[in-house]
Parts: C-alpha cells; sequence; structure tokens
C-alpha cells in the first residue's frame, strides 16, 4: 500500500492526524504512568545530579526536531500498524529482564524505548521513518555515564602524568593518585570528566544530524565530540597539578573549578564547532525531512500492508504491559528462607581476632537479609578481613553488584586505585586510604551452584532464577587485606594478595564455604 500524500493545511492539525495523535497521547500516558518507578528514577537524576542536568533540554530538543518535519510529516498517513507490536514487546521483555537483575539503567533504557516504539505502532512505519532521528534522539533521555567512571579516571591519569613529566616536574603515578612535590592528587569521580562527555555526546550527536549530511561527516565530527573532551579533561587536571607546584593545592583547587565550570570546556565546545564548521554541508533552510525518500521507499510500501485497526493494536499493547507488570510483580515476591542468624565459621589454621583496622571499612550491602564483618589471622602473619552479606532475593533496593554496592563504599574513607590481581571466582580491587593505607579486595558472589567474581554472570543467574520463578539466595563474600607497612596496622607483615590467597585455600572450595555460612545445603558430587 503506497503513501497517499493529504491536502496541506495552512494552519491546525489535519482532521485524518487528530485520532491517531490522540491514541499516541494515550498510549504514551498509560506507559508513563504504568512505568512510573523508571521515569521519576531518572527525573530525580535529571534535577538532581550536574551529570545529568542537561537531559532537562532533551525533550524540548526532541519536540523542536519534529516541529521542523511537521508540514511533511501531515502529507504522510498516520494509520496503526501491527508488527509494531512486536516492537513495544520487545521493549517490554527489556525491562522484564532489567527489572529481574535489579539493573535500573535496563529499565530505564526499556521505559524509553516503549515510548519509541509506540510511535510506528500508533502511527504506522512511514510515519516513524519521517521521525527517525527524533526518535532515536529520545535514547539520551536514558542517564548514561556513571559505568565510564572507572575508566575515564584512568584515561585522565594517565594523560596528565604524561603532561606531568612533559613539564619536567617529578611526579609518580599509582593507579589514579599522582605523587608530586607539592602534594598528593587523586583523579577521583568527581575528576573524571564524564559529566562533560555524555553531554558533548548528546549535544553532537544533534549537531551533526542537523549541520551535516554526508555520514562520514557526521561521524568524524562524533568522533571529535567524544575524543576532544577526554583529552581536554587530561589537560585541565594536568593544568591543576602544574599550578599546584606555583601557588600550592589550595588555589590550584579553586582555579580548577572556576576553570573546569565555567571557562576551560566552554572553549573546548568553541573549538569544536570551529572545527566543524568549514564542514558543514546542509544548505541553510533545507527542510528537516526528505518527504520524496519517504513517500518512495519500497520497503516502506511493503510495511504498510499490515495496517490494522487502530483498536486491535491498543488492546494488544495494553495486554503485553500488564502480563510483564505481572510477570515481575510475582518474582517479586519470591524469597529463599533464612536462618535465623548466621556467624562466621572456624577456619583450619586460623584464629578470630577483634576487628579494630585504624581505619575503618565496612563494605555496603543494602538490603542484605544478614551481615557479618571479622577478621581471622594465622600462625604465619597472614591477617584478612572478611565480610559476608546474605540476601533472601535481588530486587529493588537488594542489589549485590548494584552500582555503589561492595567493597568501596561511597563518601568513605577510601578510595579506588586500580583494579587488583586476577583471583580465581574473584574480582580484586586495590583501594587507598590516608595514610597511606593500601587494601586489597577479593570479592565473590555466590548463587546457586554459581561462584564467581563476575556481576555480568551473577545478573544473569539472578535474571534465569526469577524467570524460572526459582526461589534462590544470593550471597556476597569480601576478603580484604591491608598490605603490610600501614601506619596503625603493626600486626600486618604478610603481603595482601598472599594472605588472601592463604585464606581462601584453607577455606576449601569458596562457594561450599560461603554456603555453609548461610546453612544451605548442595550436592557437589561433580565439583563446584
Amino acid at each position: 500500500m503506497g503513501a497517499q500524500a493529504l491536502p496541506a493545511r495552512a494552519g491546525g492539525l489535519p482532521e485524518e492526524w487528530r485520532a491517531p495523535l490522540v491514541q499516541l497521547a494515550a498510549v504514551w500516558a498509560g506507559l508513563i504512568a504504568l512505568f512510573w518507578p523508571e521515569w521519576r528514577a531518572m527525573a530525580h537524576q535529571w534535577w538532581d545530579s550536574s551529570t545529568y542536568n542537561h537531559i532537562l533540554m532533551v525533550p524540548a530538543i526532541v519536540g523542536w526536531l519534529v516541529a521542523q518535519r511537521l508540514p511533511g510529516l501531515f502529507a504522510l498517513r498516520a494509520a496503526a500498524w501491527g508488527p509494531g507490536l512486536a516492537g513495544l514487546g520487545a521493549a517490554l521483555v527489556l525491562w522484564v529482564l532489567g527489572a529481574f537483575a535489579g539493573f535500573a539503567q535496563v529499565t530505564q533504557i526499556a521505559a524509553v524505548a516503549m515510548l519509541m516504539m509506540a510511535v510506528p505502532m500508533v502511527l504506522g512505519p512511514r510515519v516513524a521513518a519521517g521521525v527517525l532521528f527524533p526518535l532515536c534522539y529520545m535514547a539520551f533521555l536514558v542517564p548514561f555515564g556513571d559505568e565510564l567512571v572507572p575508566l575515564l579516571q584512568t584515561i585522565t591519569a594517565h594523560i596528565t602524568i604524561a603532561l606531568v613529566h612533559v613539564s619536567a616536574i617529578p611526579a609518580q603515578i599509582d593507579g589514579v593518585f599522582i605523587h608530586t612535590p607539592a602534594g598528593l592528587f587523586e583523579v577521583a569521580e568527581a575528576c573524571s570528566g564524564v559529566k562533560f562527555l555524555v553531554a558533548m555526546t548528546a549535544f553532537g550527536a544533534l549537531c551533526a544530524h542537523v549541520c551535516f549530511l554526508d555520514w562520514r561527516r557526521r561521524a568524524g565530527f562524533m568522533a571529535l565530540c567524544v575524543v576532544v573532551p577526554v583529552l581536554a579533561n587530561g589537560v585541565r587536571a594536568w593544568g591543576t597539578v602544574y599550578a599546584a607546584q606555583i601557588w600550592g593545592r589550595e588555589v590550584a583547587g579553586g582555579i580548577d573549578h572556576i576553570i573546569y565550570g565555567w571557562v576551560f570546556f566552554a572553549i573546548v565546545i568553541g573549538l569544536i564547532l570551529a572545527a566543524g564548521w568549514r564542514f558543514f554541508d546542509r544548505p541553510a533552510g533545507a527542510p528537516m525531512l526528505d518527504l520524496g525518500a519517504v513517500q518512495g521507499a519500497r520497503v516502506l510500501d511493503w510495511a504498510e500492508g499490515f495496517v490494522v485497526a487502530p483498536t486491535r493494536v491498543l488492546v494488544g499493547a495494553g495486554a503485553l504491559a500488564l502480563a510483564a507488570v505481572g510477570w515481575v510483580a510475582v518474582a517479586d515476591r519470591l524469597s529463599a528462607d533464612m536462618p535465623d542468624a548466621i556467624t562466621l565459621p572456624d577456619v583450619p589454621g586460623w584464629r578470630r581476632e577483634e576487628y579494630t583496622p585504624r581505619i575503618w571499612w565496612e563494605p555496603r550491602a543494602t538490603g542484605a537479609d544478614h551481615r557479618l564483618l571479622g577478621r581471622y589471622a594465622d600462625a604465619q602473619g597472614h591477617v584478612v578481613d572478611v565480610f559476608y552479606g546474605l540476601y533472601a532475593a535481588q530486587g529493588p533496593g537488594k542489589k549485590a553488584g548494584g552500582f555503589g554496592e561492595g567493597a568501596l563504599t561511597p563518601d568513605s574513607s577510601w578510595s579506588w586505585r586500580s583494579p587488583g590481581p586476577d583471583m580465581a571466582d574473584a574480582k580484586t580491587d586495590l583501594l587507598l586510604a590516608g595514610g597511606p593505607t593500601m587494601r586489597l579486595a577479593a570479592t565473590t558472589y555466590r548463587t546457586g551452584d554459581l561462584a564467581t567474581g563476575s556481576n555480568l554472570r551473577l545478573k544473569l543467574a539472578n535474571i534465569t532464577d526469577r524467570l524460572l520463578l526459582r526461589r534462590r539466595s544470593t550471597m556476597v563474600l569480601i576478603v580484604s587485606a591491608v598490605e603490610p607497612g600501614a601506619r596503625g596496622e603493626g600486626g600486618i607483615t604478610r603481603p595482601a594478595a598472599e594472605s588472601i590467597a592463604a585464606f581462601r585455600q584453607s577455606t576449601g572450595l569458596i562457594g561450599n564455604w560461603m554456603d555453609g555460612i548461610a546453612r544451605i545445603g548442595h550436592d557437589r558430587a561433580t565439583g563446584d
């Protein structure tokens, strides 16, 4: 079925479009209401987190992009499209998987994708093709970037130390810490440059679409918008270190906040725009929608053969959404049986000692039903601190591998330095606190027969359990040790990695040991 051009309207909304737009508004309102927790969480981040304040502009930008296309869009036929239900269904499945994994960012991506998929479902494939970029730009409604912080910290630290050496300043790098004559500098999370990178990515995508027609020029401009902010952040960090050598750390810190917030990156934006200006190839006044291409696309002619009555997609959409919410609601009520109390067991060759670290270290396990924290030592001088968390289920507010959970508690005395050495069935991190005190932490997750240091593998196992409506507990074990020589830790004489390895060897299979604390019996005839 080919596209049918409608007579242009000099003003107002074409009559043929009124019912479809009302239907779309109703579907959007229903989806936002049904998945309100995701939208509320996103709105909270848009408003309260400086990293995501730029997202407050995204709805207005999407509206402007659609408005630029309205004259051409009104020449297209809007009609409900049966296969559009598959797109909405895929977004709902993604939401279910994210909810089962306790992964908020996935559920938020799915919530935005539902609104995107509703457009071809209610208005048809040809109209969706006409607003393809605005629909894709809606992806920037999802707050993303926190997962890039450790990588950006590391990159910034390496750029900084390279420039410091070029500047003939004696310095040493230790993970994300840089030692200079003016003092110790940390490339903290706030200094990673993630705020500017995510904002520049959204800006670059908009500018690349509006100002360029050639896809190669668009790709090149996007590359600038990603690479230059990262490099510029390294230069900014170097400038702070360099200024500290001259005027001191306090003065350099004040200059850094002023320059970083108001001057430096404004200059970077200007330079990126200046670099791309001469390559802009979209003629001034050119329409944002190539109506002829959309009307003449043969694949859209074929797709419009699946146009259906609006009531069919509306009822189908409602049924799919309610089924997804119901499935998750049932899974959320499942939880494993928990013992009334748990204790850290005796370990052959080790004795329990009072847990009195000079710098307090206590991992976070929000929502855990039981928590344990203690210290073990052996006759050879090995000393380890052991944290154990036991969850009856994984879900909202109960995420063993969630952001901010585990060995490094946000806003504590400890900072992440770098990944630690490889260790079987564990993820290792080196943490640093004032003194300086170095701590190696090895994290192992356990559910069912799985013992792993991979948060991804844990999430997949949790998803499988909830999909199959299985009641299984989840455990987290963090064995850590302080490196010898730390001030105030006189009893510690053995390297941290050696101490952790010795303790894990004494416990036997780490998964079985974790099960024993939770009083879970499993058949281990085939090994673990």
